[in-house]
């Protein structure tokens, strides 16, 4: 039976997430201030001459400067300021109780920061209690500032401000402790992630490229004297330039220490201006209004352009090349035209690759694409277009992307 108990009250203590735990904390703390408030105060011997109404009045200022205390954290200088207005308040209505309950109010506003606002109400506090102490009967001023004094002694005032600051202060520096750690780990794993960026690109990029060199100068030679092609030389032609591509992909990721800003829609126009330096007449229009783009979007708009841009200046040929950005309420579509030489048929296919190869020469450009806009919910159409030149489009909904 012990051993029911104690998994029960254990379980429901791992249950408990830190918010929770805070608020039972809270709820007990309010609690058992208001009862003890309320215990003295019945306890207690108030004046009868006071010119406040005694009983109910006393009794309910008592509870609610306890009971607020359950919002200290939310809303710590309200509660400061409704548990000063409580302690006096009660003073004045014969209840001669310590003002506890603003005393835990300090605590609790100092800690959250407000340390000058604190003092402040304090000193109005300690301002206040004396004249609540005439209020509530025939004392004179040397009884009232002791009757004042015993509810708040500044002893009790500075030090509950203290224990606030100084626990205000161990978090902060807890937190600081924290980001330090994180930022080592960071900095430890960058520096790891590097060093294995640079193995690979030692033992691996070199013989890679050579087999992919001298695969692809087998395959010429024997094409041009007309020698069929073996299929196991063809399938290491396609082995060495799929592996260069993963190699490639596998050493930027690893060195893209998220540093530099990421490339977006803002960054198209300098794409575009690039490609005009390189001889190419390009082109840029942007339509719609909408400007709160995904940043998922955003940096995809900017890899599809890219990509686009780079098939054409490598594989085109084209003398002109259009960019359109439309930006609609539910998507944004991008669409590249040029006017170079496409293939004779579709390459829309998820296995096509460059913009501009045949189905006998696919590449990666495309399926790179196509990756992009199919993980975020869209489409893409990559195929020559009936007049000459090549098109590439997608459109990439901005409702659904996470």
């Amino acid at each position: 039976m012990y051993g029911v108990g104690a998994g029960l009250r254990d379980g429901l203590r791992g249950g408990l997430t830190g918010e929770a735990r805070a608020v039972v904390t809270d709820g007990v703390i309010a609690l058992g201030v208001a009862s003890a408030l309320l215990i003295t105060g019945l306890s207690g011997q108030h004046s009868p001459t006071g010119l406040l109404p005694l009983g109910l009045l006393g009794y309910v200022l008592l509870v609610g400067g306890g009971l607020v205390l359950f919002a200290r954290r939310r809303a710590p200088v309200a509660v400061l300021a409704v548990t000063g207005l409580c302690g006096a308040g009660y003073q004045a209505a014969g209840f001669d109780v310590p003002a506890v309950a603003f005393l835990f109010a300090v605590y609790a506003a100092v800690r959250a920061g407000h340390r000058s606002l604190t003092i402040a109400v304090g000193v109005a506090m300690l301002a206040a209690l004396p004249v609540a102490a005439l209020i509530s009967g025939p004392h004179d001023t040397a009884a009232a500032f002791a009757q004042a004094r015993g509810a708040l002694e500044i002893a009790w005032l500075i030090a509950a401000g203290s224990a606030g600051e100084a626990l205000r202060q161990a978090e902060r520096r807890a937190d600081e402790a924290e980001r330090t750690r994180e930022e080592t780990a960071r900095r430890r794993a960058d520096e790891e992630r590097l060093r294995i960026a640079r193995e690979l690109h030692d033992s691996l990029t070199h013989q890679i490229s050579v087999i992919k060199v001298q695969a692809e100068v087998a395959v010429h030679v024997a094409r041009k004297r007309g020698v069929e092609v073996p299929e196991a030389l063809l399938a290491i032609q396609a082995a060495g330039r799929e592996a260069s591509r993963e190699l490639r992909a596998t050493l930027e990721a690893l060195r893209d220490d998220d540093t530099a800003p990421p490339r977006g829609l803002a960054h198209v126009p300098e794409l575009v201006e690039q490609a005009r330096a390189g001889g190419l007449d390009a082109t840029l229009t942007i339509e719609g209004g909408r400007d709160d783009v995904p940043a998922a979007v955003d940096r995809t708009v900017y890899r599809i352009v890219q990509e686009s841009l780079t098939n054409i200046a490598r594989h085109a040929h084209a003398a002109t090349a259009s960019v359109t950005i439309d930006r609609r309420a539910d998507a944004l579509a991008i669409r590249v035209d040029d006017d170079g030489r496409g293939s004779p048929g579709p390459t829309s296919s998820p296995g096509s690759g460059s913009a501009h190869g045949s189905a006998s020469s696919p590449g990666f450009g495309l399926l790179g694409m196509r990756e992009r806009v199919t993980a975020l919910g869209g489409r893409l159409r990559a195929e020559p277009r009936p007049d000459g030149g090549f098109t590439v489009e997608a459109v990439l909904p901005v409702d659904r992307t996470p």
